[in-house]
């Protein structure tokens, strides 16, 4: 690729923080659900309650309810939205007719200092958490352990190697900070890219942590990803 002179900014790291218009609704249904769903798995695996629960991925096909339905809806144009944003100038501007392919979905329950650590998601383009039910701010944030960061999702930016090893002056402030905590509201979607790491920082409250975490890829309705069969046409 041939580049004119003056300044580039390359690479960047797309987040898309999206909100439920319904959710005060929606999300005791939730609730009520997933406790349900909780009390079967534990027993079919033999396990008892504990502080940190993660359900099967079989979730989308799992509940079957309208509200439910109308649920998925909102996660699959969100993601829609997302990916359109961040791949202007790379898809065809005449746009692309897509085909949503959700990988795997479940809920995951925290409470007493439980957290998920480090890590990323395989198999798919994009990821995403939506809050279900947490603490109210003012009771999450005067946490005397955890403080502002109790339950939030961390994620680490791409340069968190580099900044680890303690490179770090005045020419690459713009790296600045090495990561971001997006705090926890019953309702927000987060969508993110699914090679960035992130974790569920430790939790503790009054009410459950209770989130939906996805991973989805997207493909060309036509069956095909190669971005030159549709510039082509």
């Amino acid at each position: 690729m041939s580049m004119g002179i003056g300044f580039r900014s390359l690479w960047p790291t797309p987040l898309g923080i999206h909100r439920h218009p319904s959710a005060e609704q929606l999300n005791p249904l939730l609730v009520r659900v997933f406790g349900a769903l909780r009390t079967t798995q534990l027993h079919r695996r033999g396990q008892a309650p504990a502080a940190f629960f993660a359900s099967d991925d079989d979730l989308l096909h799992r509940v079957q309810l309208p509200e439910w339905q109308v649920f998925v809806r909102f996660l699959v144009e969100c993601l829609r939205d997302t990916a359109k944003s961040a791949n202007q100038g790379a898809w065809p501007a005449e746009g692309l007719d897509l085909q949503v392919a959700i990988e795997g979905m479940w809920f995951q329950c925290a409470n007493r200092g439980a957290f998920h650590d480090v890590h990323t998601h395989g198999n798919c383009s994009w990821s995403a958490v939506y809050v279900v039910q947490v603490d109210a701010p003012s009771s999450r944030i005067a946490h005397p352990v955890y403080g502002a960061a109790n339950g939030v999702t961390r994620f680490y930016g791409p340069p968190f190697a580099a900044l680890g090893g303690a490179h770090v002056d005045l020419g690459n402030a713009y790296l600045q900070p090495p990561h971001v905590d997006v705090a926890p509201v019953p309702g927000q979607l987060v969508v993110f890219p699914s090679w960035l790491a992130h974790q569920a920082m430790p939790y503790d409250g009054d009410a459950e942590r209770i989130v939906v975490s996805f991973n989805a890829s997207l493909h060309g309705a036509r069956g095909s990803d190669r971005l030159h069969e549709y510039s082509a046409r």
